[in-house]
């Protein structure tokens, strides 16, 4: 399915595999999206692996997949899709994530149908080594601020940039998050409460920099800030494209010589490891960032440790 784009390789997928089994499929992800705590685009990202391991596996028995031959999967066979996904240029961090998403499938078929699936159940997932986030200092933080209201020549168009990246830093916001405010969030309360992933509702201290942001940029903006309406709004009136804050961004890190790093979720990673640094306690920060598990949280452990490490290097140089 190599060209094809992810919707078309899906419905190319569909066709190899037998009715009984796109139905168990279809009822399977309607239970997942009933239960609650996964996005529309994750259910969807399940269905694209599942569809393209049951693909496989047509290819694999030289019959259209059935719910029979699903549930007989061995360890070679299923070792032999690895391989096939490993050659075709997935990654061992996307590979991994298909792998969960057929164990999830097909152990919720074994159960309906009243059989194991051991040699799926119990594969081991492919290692991957999570990058570590790239989190700004302090000074790099608050210099991509100040050089992110320079950059549009209207005045509540830069208020706006600055409110939104303020917020992302200040707050911990994903930009997602901070595009998705109405007008109902002005003023911005003490605490706010945030709808992030999966539905997930956190509350989120405001600290008064962000509150001031915002304030300044409401005072400015030219459009009428209703409380259905999205805070943020485009030069036409349109809600805000997050394109237009990456871009900002884009162009603040090349006049101040940052890294690639240096987008939007840089500032969500500052905010985190900015906390941890200041003797933040790590359940506090997970609560905050709206981790649903506390190992995502436990990346910014690393990037706290080997920051000090390198300060030590710096100031204990090896003879």
């Amino acid at each position: 399915m190599a060209g094809l784009s992810p919707a078309a390789g899906s419905a190319q997928a569909a066709l190899t595999i037998s009715p009984a089994l796109r139905t168990a499929l279809d009822r399977w992800l309607e239970q997942l999206s009933a239960m609650g705590g996964r996005a529309p685009r994750t259910i969807e990202a399940y269905r694209r692996d599942v569809l393209g391991y049951l693909a496989f596996l047509t290819g694999h028995f030289g019959a259209p997949s059935g719910l029979g031959p699903v549930l007989k999967v061995g360890t070679a066979d299923l070792r032999a899709w690895m391989a096939h996904e490993r050659a075709r240029g997935v990654s061992a961090r996307s590979l991994a994530r298909a792998l969960s998403a057929v164990k999830g499938f097909t152990g919720w078929l074994a159960e309906r149908e009243g059989v194991e699936a051991t040699a799926v159940l119990q594969a081991r997932s492919p290692k991957f080594s999570k990058p570590l986030p790239r989190p700004l200092d302090v000074a790099a933080a608050r210099a991509m601020l100040d050089r992110v209201e320079m950059q549009p020549a209207e005045p509540w168009v830069a208020a706006r940039d600055l409110a939104v990246v303020t917020l992302l830093w200040g707050c911990g916001l994903r930009i997602s998050e901070a595009l998705g405010l109405t007008g109902a969030a002005h003023p911005l309360p003490e605490v706010l409460r945030i709808t992030g992933k999966g539905g997930k509702e956190r509350l989120v201290p405001v600290i008064p920099a962000a509150r001031q942001a915002v304030a300044d940029y409401v005072r400015l903006c030219p459009h009428d800030l209703t409380p259905e309406a999205p805070l943020f709004r485009g030069v036409r009136g349109g809600a805000l494209s997050p394109r237009l804050i990456q871009k900002a961004m884009e162009v603040s890190r090349l006049q101040l010589g940052l890294p690639a790093t240096a987008t939007p979720h840089a500032m969500r990673h500052s905010f985190a490891t900015h906390l941890l640094a200041a003797g933040g306690d790590l359940r506090a920060i997970q609560d905050l960032l709206g981790h649903a598990s506390l190992s995502t949280t436990q990346a910014y452990t690393a990037v706290d440790t080997a920051r000090l490490m390198e300060v030590y290097d710096a100031a204990h140089p090896r003879a």
